[in-house]
Parts: structure tokens; C-alpha cells; sequence
């Protein structure tokens, strides 16, 4: 079976690590395939880590956020410095910053799932019907999950046309894009896997009894 052929044929370019081979495997449709299965097991694997390591369940995604944060400024902060007091500029400091930014914002999302704090329309929603309520619980653990996918695959292929490409990041001579680039499809699985959690949870809410709609409260805490 095609499908088989073509898993084959991505497992045999991971091993190999050769980007151009990677680039080719990663082209056919089925890849969405192998990316559900990955995003669940990974997902079931990471909830369980969520659930049993309060640390990383707190602090994971927030260090990364805030590591971006505080990189971006200071790169910013010298180089407006270098500029306007030495009168020079570093060729890196505007492009090096977009990466950090995008890094924060993708695993900023990922820790916004898990608080629900994304469009969850509370207010509606604690006015359904118990089972409604749940349905749409399901609704948004199929939509975040399906948008991590999409986000996996397509970025997955983007990460290896850098690689293959040998882009490098302008301004520097020897930092390759991809290296930045991986952190997305890095941040679709933390999505999945925080998506997975929330349904665990509500789940488990459904058989006990317990309220299903909370308030969301940005900046809050899980």
C-alpha cells in the first residue's frame, strides 16, 4: 500500500538526516497521517508529564516566552545604543528578533490552551445545557488539534526547504534558519499535548460532576 511505502520512505529520510531526502518524504498527503498519530501519542505522553511534574506544567512554556521576551529587548535596547551612541550597527540585530518573536508567540499559544484563554466564549457556553457544554469542549479539542497538525506538516516542510536550502539568517555568516524554524513544529506538539490535557480533564469533569465552564482570566494560572 501506498501509505506504507511512503512511512517507509520518511523513516528512511530521518534516518539518513540528509534535508533534500527529508524535503522529498515529507511531500506526499499521507504525512498528515503520520502527523495525527505522532501529535497523539506525543500528546498522551506529554499530558501525562503535565500531570505529574506540577514544574513543567507551570514554568515550561512561560521560561521559554519569557527567555524570547527578555532577548528581544536587550537585543533591541543595544541595539538602539550601538547606533545612536557609537554610531554603529550590528548587521543581526533586526533579523535575529522576529525569530525570537515568533518563538514566544507559538509557545505562547501552546499556554494559552491549556488556560483557555483563545476565543472560548465562557459566557455563552455556561448557559448550555450540560451535554451541549461538553460537545463543545470536544469541538474545540478537535479544532486545536487539527490545527496543530496543519501546523506540524506545513512547518515541518518549511524547516526542511530552509535546511535543503542552506538559508542562512541575514546579517550573520554561519546561523541557519531552520534552527529557528524547528521551534514551530516544536510548539504544534506542545499544542496537541495541551489539547489533550484539557479533554482529559473534561472528561474526567463529565463523569464526576464538576462544573465544565470556568472563567477564563488571561495572565491567570493553571
Amino acid at each position: 500500500m501506498a501509505i506504507w511505502s511512503d512511512l517507509s520512505a520518511l523513516l528512511s529520510a530521518l534516518a539518513s538526516q540528509d534535508s533534500w531526502t527529508i524535503r522529498q518524504a515529507l511531500a506526499p498527503d499521507t504525512v498528515y497521517i503520520f502527523g495525527a498519530v505522532f501529535l497523539m501519542i506525543s500528546g498522551l505522553a506529554l499530558a501525562w508529564i503535565y500531570h505529574h511534574v506540577p514544574i513543567v506544567e507551570r514554568y515550561f512554556e512561560r521560561t521559554v516566552m519569557v527567555a524570547c521576551y527578555l532577548l528581544t529587548a536587550g537585543i533591541i535596547f543595544w541595539g538602539v545604543i550601538d547606533r545612536f551612541v557609537f554610531a554603529n550597527q550590528q548587521p543581526w540585530s533586526t533579523t535575529i528578533p522576529p525569530f525570537l518573536f515568533m518563538i514566544m508567540a507559538l509557545f505562547g499559544g501552546a499556554y494559552n490552551i491549556r488556560m483557555r484563554t483563545h476565543l472560548s466564549f465562557s459566557e455563552f457556553r455556561t448557559i448550555m445545557p450540560r451535554k451541549a457544554q461538553f460537545a463543545c469542549l470536544w469541538l474545540d479539542f478537535a479544532l486545536w488539534f487539527g490545527f496543530a497538525l496543519i501546523l506540524l506538516v506545513t512547518t515541518l516542510r518549511v524547516v526542511a526547504l530552509s535546511a535543503s536550502n542552506f538559508q542562512i539568517v541575514l546579517g550573520t555568516d554561519n546561523t541557519m534558519q531552520w534552527w529557528f524554524l524547528l521551534s514551530a513544529p516544536v510548539a504544534a506538539t506542545l499544542m496537541a499535548a495541551r489539547a489533550v490535557e484539557n479533554i482529559e480533564d473534561d472528561i474526567r469533569n463529565f463523569r464526576t460532576g464538576q462544573p465544565l465552564i470556568k472563567q477564563a482570566v488571561i495572565g491567570g494560572d493553571t
